[in-house]
């Protein structure tokens, strides 16, 4: 089912709407070969950096990273998860790592870590309030590592090394998505620390038939100026828009004046994968004995917490015999 995107009503321009505040809303320029997303995050992206007392640009970043991983998982075709990570290479850098992760039902997570122990540390990012600032930790451009990795259900996943090509997270993955898959894209992000939003646009290859109509100097129908004006037309959006607004008045603000059509949006939601059978995996992984040890220094109880959902796991000497008789 598809919609035509219509204009707002005089009130809903000036009220923040809370109804449609989790989801990815998929677009497509009619008769013309761009497609895009729009990802608005609220109680999702709430509930993600409510788990760990993160730093104010932290918060904005994961915000950002959680937006990006919406938008891309839907430019591949895959069931299963897609994840930006970031990591740095610089032992002084106050941000460790930071991860973001959506997968084809809409289910996302994020987690970071960062150096904040000492008072010097902690007052340093008391001054940081933006992304840009969390990202910068990952030291200068052409420093840090930055990948995309695709999980395929069942299938052998992928993982791309995004060039650390600008100073935002916005560009350097639109500059990877150009240069990897050959395909020009726009991408903005924006979080304010309680919400965060974003779009994407691309523009697909020609088909063979069109190609050779233009070659021809054939009439194909085919709009030459389109890209260049849906690439002014998104760079004007404003972060507060992207973090505040429906999808559909983001895409009227933007578009009303091409013929936009949006199939039903999908919802977006905080999920993660831990589980008591995970933690008994990683229990073998580390052995029964060591594990009793630790048991045994912690007063007869070993515990498993989950950075993601704060979810404890606990087992005792009984739970570990099970696990190891099986």
């Amino acid at each position: 089912m598809t919609q035509d995107i219509q204009a707002p009503n005089t009130e809903s321009q000036a009220v923040v709407h809370h109804h449609d505040n989790d989801v990815r809303q998929r677009f497509f320029i009619e008769d013309s070969p761009v497609r895009g997303d729009v990802v608005r995050l609220s109680r999702s992206y709430a509930t993600t950096i409510a788990q760990k007392p993160y730093p104010e640009a932290i918060k904005r970043l994961l915000g950002e990273m959680l937006t990006a991983a919406s938008l891309l998982i839907s430019t591949v075709k895959i069931n299963g998860r897609l994840s930006i990570q970031l990591q740095s290479a610089d032992s002084d850098s106050l941000l460790n790592w930071a991860m973001a992760e959506c997968d084809q039902d809409g289910i996302i997570r994020a987690l970071a870590s960062w150096k904040g122990d000492t008072d010097e540390q902690a007052q340093a990012w008391e001054q940081m309030t933006h992304a840009k600032e969390a990202f910068a930790e990952l030291g200068a451009a052409g420093q840090g590592v930055l990948f995309i990795n695709i999980q395929p259900d069942g299938g052998e996943p992928y993982q791309g090394i995004v060039e650390r090509s600008h100073d935002n997270l916005a560009d350097c993955l639109a500059h990877y998505q150009k240069q990897s898959a050959q395909i020009p894209t726009l991408i903005n992000l924006a979080s304010d620390g309680l919400q965060a939003g974003g779009i994407l646009v691309q523009m697909l290859p020609r088909t063979a038939q069109e190609t050779y109509e233009v070659e021809q100097n054939q009439d194909a129908g085919i709009d030459d100026d389109l890209w260049t004006r849906l690439s002014v037309l998104t760079r004007t959006v404003k972060a507060e828009e992207l973090t505040t607004l429906d999808t559909n008045e983001i895409l009227y603000r933007l578009y009303h004046e091409e013929n936009v059509v949006a199939p039903d949006p999908v919802s977006l939601s905080f999920g993660c994968t831990c589980s008591r059978e995970k933690c008994e995996m990683a229990i073998e992984q580390i052995g029964e004995t060591e594990i009793l040890d630790i048991i045994e220094e912690q007063g007869g109880t070993f515990e498993m917490d989950c950075g993601f959902c704060g979810e404890i796991y606990k087992f005792n000497k009984d739970d570990v015999a099970t696990i190891f008789s099986e």
